[in-house]
């Protein structure tokens, strides 16, 4: 047998405790935000304490314009006054949204902000389900004077569930009252929730949002997100006045990737595919404003100004910008959310008690790290060194687990956790346990026919893949199925009803990742690490891995 290296056991145990670590705490740093006029008053005053620099520079940087707004100096290039331009590409609309620096109009203070981004998310990140933290449930109806029809009371149902999906809320119940135009929708409290304010939790749905395209971009004032950001409010003017388009005419909106043809780098972008109505319409609305701006509003706060270039057919847009994975998804999600047949009002809200009390979570918390340490325990008693091994194997595939439910990889969205969600979880930690029992019990049987103890490893590791295998394979067939089943938006959940949507789902979901997992570190780590870690040399006694003494 090709002894594997012993540096191998060290560096896959490092890397499992780190991914332990940042899975559990997660990464966040906390940054100071500065508001325009300060920035420009330190730009300024830069400016003047190097002005013998400057004017040797005039003659490269005769592009760049400065403007006065409210006393406040901005400094931008030439041309780019209209901060975002369209043009024709592959077929579609491009939007390019470049940065630009924004005057709040009606913001006096220099007071600095701070910004906490969080890099890598752990298990305070977590959403946690209705059953353990509780929720909101909230009543919503169509604006005062609007008699809806059954078809745009489902289409608004739809809406809002898909909201709740990109939102990775999936433990919700929705209901339609037809008879009484309303949408009653429950849902748990945001991972970060302290103040457990229902009206405040709303609003992360967004489901009163309205899209609107518009002609022109003047608005009447400028907001600080709780993010740092400047964002435009309260449209004005024959902006105010006229609405092109509305939610009604975009059929969906979708986060893509491609390619910059210059840069090669990957770019995030928002795709926008119109109705065969909503078509004709932004056509003719971007023939009648070439050469003018052209701006799209979600209620009364501005997300974009176009300015239109030439008249644009075909019934697809593309959004760029300087738009991360996560901001092109939030704008995707937006302008799904704002294709409300009409506006909704909140006529009802409330807050909902967690089925299993306020220490449950806690609880299951404590008996989770106390099993945890008794399987420990009983491995590393009964199989020594490949007890031990197995012991970090669990942790983890316990790690990853936590991992994609908090949306610690990039790749994978967050998850809301549900008590059948744990279940899935703690069953799949004894799917991992059991496969490196086979492993080691196989390598005990080794060991008694007579065989050597890199022999003996090798043939205890190989003979017991088939049945580890198969018993892992079967699982995850029964959590596709699951999944597939109880899924958000599928013909069974509708006859089950939506309450049981959210939590077979989290159970399938769950169980999925662990088994997983498990192939990851139960079947391959496990053997590599074993592998390894006989190559010491004060670590090659037989009784060590289960052999006699």
């Amino acid at each position: 047998m090709k002894r594997v290296p012993k540096s191998v056991f060290v560096i896959i145990t490092v890397l499992i405790f780190c991914l332990a670590y940042f899975s559990i705490f997660g990464l966040k740093i906390t940054t100071e935000n500065k508001p325009p006029q300060e920035v420009a008053s330190e730009q300024t005053s830069a400016e003047t304490a190097d002005s013998s620099q400057t004017q040797n520079q005039e003659s490269s940087d005769s592009n760049l314009v400065t403007s006065t707004i409210n006393g406040v100096p901005i400094t931008y290039e030439a041309g780019q006054e209209d901060n975002i331009n369209i043009n024709i590409a592959s077929g579609a609309t491009v939007i390019d949204n470049n940065d630009v620096a924004y005057a709040d109009q009606n913001t006096t203070s220099s007071e600095s902000t701070y910004t906490t981004t969080t890099y890598v998310k752990g298990i305070p990140d977590i959403r946690w389900g209705i059953d353990i933290k509780g929720g909101v449930e909230a009543t919503f109806a169509p604006s005062e004077g609007i008699d809806a029809t059954p078809a745009q009371m489902e289409s608004v149902k739809s809406i809002i569930e898909l909201r709740m999906v990109e939102n990775n809320i999936t433990d919700y119940e929705l209901y339609v009252d037809e008879n009484n135009d309303k949408v009653i929708v429950r849902f748990p409290w945001k991972e970060d929730e302290t103040v457990f304010n229902p009206e405040e939790s709303i609003e992360e749905l967004a489901a009163t949002a309205m899209l609107t395209f518009r002609p022109g971009a003047s608005y009447e004032s400028v907001i600080t997100t709780d993010d740092g950001d400047y964002q435009m409010k309260t449209p004005t003017g024959d902006t105010a006045a006229t609405v092109l388009l509305n939610g009604e005419d975009i059929k969906s909106a979708t986060a893509t990737i491609s390619q910059d043809e210059t840069t090669k780098k990957n770019v995030y972008q928002v795709s926008l595919e119109f109705t065969d109505e909503g078509a004709v319409k932004f056509e003719e609305a971007t023939a009648s404003l070439v050469g003018q701006q052209m701006s799209i509003w979600m209620d009364d706060i501005m997300i974009s100004a176009p300015t239109v270039n030439e008249a644009i057919s075909g019934g697809q847009a593309v959004i760029t910008g300087d738009f991360t994975s996560t901001e092109a998804s939030k704008l995707a999600s937006k302008i799904n959310a704002g294709a409300l047949p009409f506006s909704l009002d909140v006529t009802n809200y409330g807050t909902i008690s967690p089925t299993l009390g306020a220490r449950a979570l806690e609880a299951m918390g404590i008996a989770a790290l106390i099993a945890l340490a008794l399987i420990w325990i009983f491995m590393i008693a009964k199989y020594r060194i490949p007890g031990l091994v197995a012991s970090i194997a669990l942790l983890g595939q316990v790690a990853i687990t936590v991992a994609c439910v908090s949306g610690f990889f990039p790749f994978m969205q967050s998850f809301t956790m549900t008590l059948p969600g744990i279940a899935g979880i703690i069953l799949s930690i004894g799917m991992g346990a059991d496969a490196n029992i086979i492993m080691d019990e196989r390598i005990k049987e080794e060991f008694r026919a007579g065989k050597t103890l890199d022999s003996a490893i090798n043939a205890g590791s190989k003979n017991s893949f088939t049945a580890v295998f198969d018993g892992n394979i079967t699982v995850i067939i029964v959590a596709i199925i699951l999944m597939l089943v109880f899924g958000p938006s599928n013909i069974l959940s509708a006859l089950f009803g939506p309450s049981t949507t959210g939590t077979v789902y989290s159970f399938g979901y769950t169980l999925l990742i662990g088994v997983i997992a498990n192939f990851i570190m139960g079947i391959a780590a496990s053997r590599y690490m074993l592998k390894s870690i006989s190559g010491f040399k004060c670590l090659r006694n037989k009784s060590l891995y289960g052999g006699a003494k």
